[in-house]
């Protein structure tokens, strides 16, 4: 008497993984053709373009000379290279200086003492801003390196689709396991649940989406937007400064920057936890959407094992054919993610625990929210 209701369970626990499975699949495989690299913009003989990249520095140098460098190789426009010196504790400055002497479009000027309220990435970004000689700005991470038509390709496209800020996500480098495992779920979750039609069909803050390693704006729009004073104690610009832009009535956009712009956040697994941990809480372990988000992700990449587990050792076929069926749909969009955007395929195989560790970090930053702690980065909490 107790096998049937083990099978109607079993069936019910497959049928769940796979709805849960299948709404990031779906949203996913319609993402995929609108999230796409702005086409090469051939060079010309028209006016240049010219545009201010603004890289915020802090203990930097094993990196800096290398994103300096990349930038000044930019082809079709007129740059300048601002970097700011962030109270460097390493030898940034003197890369920079080293560079700059060789190459007058590069500038380096000295960050001003961190005010209480202010983040220190956020205050960075906005000096820099300020010292920026050109109408069009580019803030990049220090670890992010550009193609010589990196520019080019990225202000046709914001000039075509008037994107006030425009956001390029780079090709994620990943060496170590952790790194292989978690940063690969930033696409994942972007395309699995960003409705990327309706995001530049609308400017509604609930569509804010970019990532915070490369912003492309005028001037104009920034100053509209509030500058990063908008988001001065915010650690997540990712998603802050766009909300900020469309607050202000403004449109912003992301592009696949895999071609053309490459980034390695992280270099070792406590980096790679700590900086999940650090913004968490302002983005899906807020108290608003960390069980909603809990559910599908956890339902989808976890309750197929479960129910294929069950339905295997009860001997139903059907409840095993669903359960396969929700196993398939749930590492779709990571294997289509690692095709396409050439990730590891080490994130594919282990998505299951990958999304597990990645759900308990964020139930980790909210409760560190929740007791006043905070994760310190950079020397700074």
């Amino acid at each position: 008497t107790r096998r049937p209701v083990l099978m109607t369970f079993c069936m019910l626990l497959a049928l769940a993984g796979l709805v849960s499975a299948a709404i990031p699949a779906l949203m996913f495989l319609g993402n995929r053709q609108l999230f796409q690299p702005p086409p090469d913009a051939p060079l010309t003989s028209r006016r240049t373009e010219q545009v201010s990249v603004l890289i915020p520095a802090r203990d930097e140098a094993a990196g800096i000379g290398d994103c300096v460098r990349a930038a000044l190789q930019s082809q079709g426009v007129q740059l300048e290279v601002v970097v700011l010196d962030d109270h460097s504790s390493d030898a940034t400055a003197e890369i920079v200086r080293e560079i700059a002497n060789g190459d007058p479009r590069v500038r380096l000027i000295a960050g001003q003492p961190l005010p209480a309220d202010w983040n220190g990435k956020q205050f960075a970004c906005y000096q820099l801003a300020q010292a920026a000689k050109y109408k069009r700005l580019m803030f990049i991470d220090a670890d992010v390196k550009l193609r010589s038509d990196a520019l080019r390709r990225l202000i046709a496209y914001q000039n075509t689709h008037d994107a006030a800020l425009l956001s390029a996500f780079p090709h994620q480098l990943t060496m170590t396991w952790l790194e292989k495992w978690l940063i690969p779920l930033m696409h994942f979750i972007l395309l699995g649940f960003l409705p990327i039609a309706r995001m530049r069909q609308s400017r509604q803050r609930a569509y804010a989406a970019g990532c915070g390693q490369l912003f492309v704006t005028r001037r104009a729009d920034y100053q509209q937007a509030g500058t990063h004073a908008a988001i001065r104690g915010s650690r997540h610009d990712g998603l802050k400064l766009p909300a900020a832009y469309r607050d202000a009535g403004l449109s912003t956009d992301v592009v696949d920057g895999t071609p053309f712009v490459s980034c390695r956040m992280y270099r070792s697994a406590g980096q790679v936890l700590r900086g999940l941990l650090k913004n968490a809480s302002e983005g899906i372990a807020s108290p608003r959407l960390i069980v909603p988000f809990s559910t599908i992700l956890l339902g989808g990449a976890l309750l197929p094992w479960i129910a294929l587990v069950a339905a295997l050792t009860l001997g139903d076929p059907p409840a095993t054919a669903v359960a396969v069926v929700a196993l398939i749909a749930a590492h779709l969009p990571r294997a289509l993610a690692a095709r396409q955007f050439q990730q590891s395929w080490v994130g594919v195989l282990f998505h299951t625990p990958a999304v597990v560790l990645f759900i308990a970090l964020q139930w980790l930053a909210l409760l560190n929210r929740l007791t006043g702690r905070s994760v310190a980065w950079r020397g700074r909490h």
